[in-house]
């Protein structure tokens, strides 16, 4: 969220999130955030059930480095960038 109390798209691995987004709100528009529990996410790059996962520039899922903060615990894995995965939520969590 932004400083207006506004969903806004992650842009770092190392921004704090609230949740994944569950649907396409145009500007202005509510925004369903899950906060907790089982989600989809669009994957950047192959994800393995297990992998802990952060945020990519792009607002997708990677696997979590050094110094990011988790969002995530992957639970239906996926082979390529931009398919969808599924993953159990979890508050934020600095890795290292």
């Amino acid at each position: 969220m932004d400083t207006d109390q506004q969903v806004i798209l992650c842009t770092a691995a190392t921004d704090k999130v609230i949740g994944i987004l569950q649907n396409k709100p145009e500007s202005g528009e509510a925004a369903t955030v899950r906060i907790l529990g089982r989600s989809k996410v669009v994957a950047d790059a192959a994800l393995a059930i297990g992998d802990i996962i952060s945020t990519q520039t792009d607002g997708q899922a990677q696997v979590v480095a050094a110094t990011e903060y988790s969002k995530g615990i992957v639970i239906k894995a996926v082979s390529n960038a931009t398919e969808v995965a599924e993953c159990i939520l979890i508050p934020f969590a600095l890795t290292a």
